[in-house]
């Protein structure tokens, strides 16, 4: 699935004008942003926590090969079986095989951005192994067919109502009240069955840990425990950049993750998995596999979007992004919506396939502002629009506009002669300062235009040095 430019403005101008979307974005952004706010104002220097934390990330990616490798070699030792997938048909062939050579039909998933990524539920299920979603706001988008709307919150476009009715459908039952507790009720009742009779388990993974070569899944539901623990087998599929050294490296992870994401403290679960279940264990998988998915990622190492690959997936940047909380996460038509979107997608993806995602940001900054790595996407948006120019992936109208401006700009007395000339021809379409189009040249779509002011500020300016004032 790709973006061009025009579907990203259609789809746009559909989301800004969905009245009903824009209050549930507003509404979910809205309290997670404020709960990062108070969950940061917690921590005794969060400003500082978040410099060390944006050193161990860079720290970690210029040696990542030498971490991968350590992390492999405890992974081992300690009874994993870690895999290396160079792109995603390599990641789903690895996981079908292991679903194939355990005779598995039904595999149960936790919440995984990277089995999104790859597009493993297509996979499997041309494979003929069935896979259930078993984080409710991934069942419900599951169930509705739709991709995760948020990194966080993938259902938070879903009414309540249409909730129900899939809800309804999926059970085959008439629920007796759309209250939250009852449709979590309902959820739980469908999906426990699943999680004891399914004969394999896949996750994501938010930590890989090279000193003890351990996986650290960070959920709030507690399905995550259920997927990596129930079933016989776990899969996880984890981007190659999510390793640390140490568990002190880890703690700082986790003290930013939630409080940056949901503005908890802690999820609620946060899950350590160190090889499979012991001789004396009663609990745990009797496998335990671990894919280490690249996709790209290494191609980014050394270079300047390298320092994408310090994202964590904590969503702060699409509940700040004044863009994805007007425009919502399927107008981008990835996996990752918002700013971390707008990036990542197109160097993973190919530029060529989403050529308006760079475009899709005013540059304000405040998605490096909010990010627990400080990391900055305004500075990547723009290297990526360089790259748009250099291979010639720009519309030539917008080419053509681009050149025109920037032949304008870059001459002072050229600037001031069209302006002059600008200034009187807007006089018969100037009304109280505002321009007033016709409808068929209006490019605002009904806003208000500003028109140039009689007067440029420069002037203005000099004749009140001029006049001794300043």
């Amino acid at each position: 699935m790709s973006a061009s430019i025009s579907q990203f403005r259609s789809q746009a101008d559909s989301a800004i004008n969905d009245l009903p979307l824009q209050e549930a974005i507003d509404t979910a952004t809205g309290n997670f942003w404020r709960g990062r706010e108070g969950a940061l104002e917690e921590l005794p220097d969060s400003e500082g926590l978040r410099d060390h934390f944006k050193a161990i990330r860079s720290a970690t990616l210029a040696q990542l090969d030498e971490h991968l490798e350590s992390f492999e070699s405890n992974a081992k030792a300690a009874g994993t079986h870690v895999h290396w997938a160079e792109d995603a048909a390599e990641a789903c062939r690895i996981v079908i095989d292991i679903g194939k050579t355990r005779g598995v039909t039904l595999a149960t998933k936790g919440k995984s951005m990277a089995s999104e990524e790859i597009h493993l539920g297509v996979a499997l299920e041309e494979a003929g192994i069935e896979s259930v979603e078993t984080d409710l706001g991934e069942w419900i988008i599951q169930l509705a067919g739709d991709p995760p709307f948020h990194i966080i919150a993938p259902a938070i476009h879903k009414r309540r109502d249409e909730i129900v009715t899939l809800i309804e459908n999926a059970s085959g039952e008439s629920l007796q009240s759309a209250e939250i507790e009852d449709l979590v009720a309902a959820s739980r009742r469908l999906l426990r069955s699943r999680f004891l009779s399914a004969g394999m388990g896949i996750t994501g993974g938010n930590i890989l840990v090279s000193e003890t070569g351990s996986l650290v899944l960070v959920e709030n539901e507690g399905n995550g425990r259920f997927v990596s623990a129930s079933p016989p087998v776990h899969i996880a599929l984890v981007g190659l950049e999510k390793v640390v050294p140490t568990w002190d490296d880890a703690a700082v992870w986790l003290q930013l993750l939630a409080r940056s994401s949901t503005g908890q403290p802690l999820s609620v679960y946060t899950n350590v998995v160190t090889g499979p279940r012991k001789v004396d264990d009663e609990d745990g998988p009797e496998e335990v596999h671990i894919i280490l998915l690249d996709n790209g990622r290494s191609q980014l190492l050394g270079g300047k979007y390298e320092e994408i690959l310090q994202c964590i997936r904590c969503g702060a940047c699409l509940n700040i992004c004044p863009v994805y909380r007007e425009v919502g996460g399927h107008t981008y038509r990835s996996p990752y919506s918002g700013p971390i979107g707008a990036v990542i997608t197109p160097l993973l993806m190919g530029l060529e396939e989403y050529p308006a995602l760079p475009q899709a940001s005013s540059l304000c900054g405040a998605c490096r502002d909010v990010c627990p790595a400080r990391i900055d996407l305004p500075r990547m948006l723009v290297e990526l629009r360089n790259d748009e120019v250099e291979q010639g992936l720009v519309p030539w109208s917008v080419r053509r506009a681009e050149e025109a401006a920037a032949w304008m700009l870059m001459d002072v007395d050229r600037y001031r002669r069209l302006t002059g000339l600008m200034r009187t021809a807007q006089l018969p379409v100037l009304k109280d300062g505002d321009l007033r189009m016709p409808s068929f040249l209006d490019p605002s779509k009904g806003r208000k235009l500003k028109g140039l002011a009689p007067r440029p500020f420069r002037e203005i300016w000099q004749s009140e040095l001029e006049g001794g004032d300043g």
